[in-house]
């Protein structure tokens, strides 16, 4: 069993997930060979394709039996991009997550799995990331553990898309309390999209971590 797992930003915070994904492989099925890349154009024929928080779009899906991707929203529901911050934003603490098949179209292939994150609602960043990325890895070895013997339900019901997040969207409003945007300091990442505020033409960054 050929494995190989993409992740195409070298600075990603999901890269330990990766790792530890690759030495739980090994253990549940150390006859498998199993690469990590952060290239497109290393990735080569086999059985399973791993993309994890990938950046751009792998076009070659005919190269692998299987290839999988994780999505943290209801699918169909939610497709497109950073769907837990957007849902941390509208206040939720449970986070769907699904396990699905790469297509052409984007976010629309069969479905593997679905599960759900739960938050309690004080976790910042780092920890809305821990979460997501034990949960992904628990999704990706069910699905190892099952292969080859699975097969996914096609996607149904209404559509509904996230736009891509930039720094505007860590602005915050200097007319509203902490209380009223606690949520997006939870998402803000101090130091790639750290919050900020205006005030009399000036620009002001905000860092937020637990303190005891």
């Amino acid at each position: 069993m050929k494995i190989q797992i993409l992740i195409d930003n070298r600075s990603s915070w999901i890269i330990p997930y990766g790792l530890k994904l690759v030495r739980e492989i090994e253990q549940l099925k150390p006859e498998s060979e199993i690469t990590i890349t952060h290239e497109h154009k290393e990735i080569t024929k086999g059985d399973l394709l791993i993309m994890l928080s990938c950046e751009k779009i792998f076009k070659k899906l005919e190269l692998n039996k299987f290839n999988l991707v994780v999505h943290e929203s209801d699918l169909p529901k939610g497709k497109g991009w950073s769907p837990l911050t957007w849902q941390i934003l509208e206040g939720k603490n449970t986070i769907p997550i699904t396990l699905f098949e790469a297509a052409e179209s984007v976010d629309s292939g069969k479905i593997y799995f679905k599960d759900k994150i739960e938050f309690d609602g004080t976790e910042l960043v780092d920890e809305l990331r821990a979460k997501q990325g034990e949960k992904t890895v628990e999704l990706i070895l069910n699905f190892v553990k099952k292969f080859p013997s699975i097969e996914g339900q096609e996607q149904s019901g209404e559509s509904t898309f996230y736009e891509k997040r930039t720094s505007k969207n860590s602005e915050l409003n200097i007319d509203k309390t902490i209380r009223e945007q606690f949520n997006l300091l939870r998402v803000c990442d101090n130091e790639k999209y750290p919050a900020f505020f205006i005030l009399d033409g000036k620009k002001y960054k905000i860092s937020i971590e637990h303190f005891h």
